[in-house]
């Protein structure tokens, strides 16, 4: 029997849960999923927002994954604290796969971003997914205008919420105390910003196509921002483009050709922009300043000494992720990922036998959950190539014993589906769907009953 411990259990980690057990080079393997939450799917769960009910329907394959006989979702243990570091992993499997992800997100540097009022869209993601650790609302829902630097998914999502009107997301599994707040928010202008043009912003055009389907809101794009873009005035530079972009610029050339008109908020997407400065007034954030760029003919931009205030009394910013850190494990600080061979963890530049790394820990936060797959099956692929190694190793024989005589609490399967239970009864109560539990006593009352 090969026992492996699969860190994570957002798609990356099932998934190569998935392809240990699936594959017939070693037919007995033992996989036990860990998480430090109590709750399976990671970023499903817990990142992909409310509204798009087709994404987070994935919740059900990952399921399936997990109730395979040989695969134990284990909750509610954290690795890196309480003496579970990779040393010790290691003395309970006979390898262990790193699926943690990218939690931290990058920052802007610039001016008043520590400012009230200036959070990450992360912060946000976390409140309205009724993540345990977020930290209240605090996002100045009164404000009258939000911006959101970045034009990625997150971003879109991001302001599509805050454009959307609260009844809207009421059959959604928003928790209630969000629903709650957003049926207050006076914001009613939402500038999304990037600092290049459309044809290099990375969104899908399924997201940006969202924008525009919403009942109450409208999308102004100024063909000012467009212009700069040699990709809208030249059309071989647009056949030039990769398809997505084509298409997304074809989707916000026909925005900036149609007025908006008789809609209660309005998003405003932004282009060619670059954030310099965060304003404030009367301790809080009042606005952005912007440096106006242009493309510098080599896929980058550069400032012009043009500068632009909007208003904003709220301030999300999206600019990506980055990996952090694992108590135990190399870090390479520039590209925020474990250093590895085709998976394989690298200590100082020799692959450490037993240790190994998929998802965004390994390759960065690039990609779609789909790109989850071949980097899962990639690390999957070396483990089996060194399992008669592996096997050879003496490990425990109760790994769950060996983690509750250490004073952890795991919470099971039969857990989770406590806490799926706890939450439907909980929406029905409020004449709602299925409603997230938001706070670890809640979670883990509902899991141990």
């Amino acid at each position: 029997m090969l026992r492996v411990a699969v860190v994570g259990s957002g798609p990356s980690g099932v998934y190569a849960a998935q392809d240990l057990v699936q594959q017939s080079l070693v037919p007995d393997v033992r996989v036990h999923v860990l998480d430090r939450l109590p709750c399976p799917y990671g970023l499903v769960r817990y990142g992909v927002a409310p509204d798009h009910e087709k994404i987070k329907s994935l919740q059900n394959n990952l399921r399936t994954v997990l109730e395979h006989e040989r695969i134990d979702f284990v909750g509610n243990v954290e690795v890196g604290t309480h003496g579970l570091g990779p040393e010790r992993l290691l003395e309970l499997y006979h390898a262990v796969v790193y699926c943690v992800g990218a939690a931290r997100d990058r920052r802007l540097g610039i001016p008043g971003e520590e400012l009230p009022g200036s959070r990450s869209a992360t912060d946000f993601v976390s409140w309205y997914s009724a993540h345990p650790d977020a930290a209240g609302n605090g996002f100045a829902l009164g404000a009258r205008s939000a911006v959101v630097i970045g034009v990625g998914n997150v971003a879109v999502d991001v302001a599509r919420i805050l454009a959307r009107a609260a009844d809207e997301l009421r059959p959604t599994d928003v928790p209630e105390s969000a629903l709650g707040a957003l049926a207050l928010s006076q914001v009613r202008d939402v500038h999304m910003v990037g600092r290049r043009g459309p044809a290099q912003a990375k969104f899908t055009t399924k997201e940006l196509r969202e924008l525009g389907a919403l009942p109450t809101a409208g999308v102004a794009v100024d063909p000012a921002d467009l212009e700069l873009d040699p990709a809208y005035t030249d059309a071989a530079a647009a056949a030039a483009l990769p398809a997505v972009n084509r298409r997304n610029l074809d989707v916000v050339r026909k925005w900036a050709a149609e007025p908006v008109q008789g809609r209660d908020r309005l998003i405003h997407l932004r282009f060619f922009l670059r954030p310099v400065e965060l304003l404030e007034q009367g301790g809080r954030v009042a606005g952005v300043r912007f440096e106006r760029t242009v493309p510098d003919g080599d896929g980058g931009v550069r400032g012009t000494g043009t500068y632009e205030d909007i208003e904003a009394q709220l301030v999300l910013r999206a600019v990506g992720y980055r990996g952090v850190p694992l108590p135990g494990l190399p870090f390479d600080e520039r590209h925020g990922t474990v250093p590895h061979a085709a998976g394989r963890v690298l200590r100082d530049g020799v692959p450490s036998p037993g240790e190994y790394v998929a998802g965004w820990i390994k390759r960065g936060p690039t990609g779609v959950i789909g790109t989850n797959r071949p980097c899962a099956k990639e690390t999957v692929a070396s483990l089996l190539e060194d399992a008669a190694a592996l096997a050879a190793r003496s490990v425990a024989a109760d790994p769950l014993a060996a983690l509750r005589e250490s004073g952890h609490r795991p919470v099971l399967w039969p857990g989770w589906l406590s806490i799926e239970e706890a939450e439907s009864a909980l929406g029905l109560s409020l004449g709602r769907r299925s409603v997230k539990i938001p706070d670890w006593q809640g979670l883990l009352g509902a899991a141990m009953q």
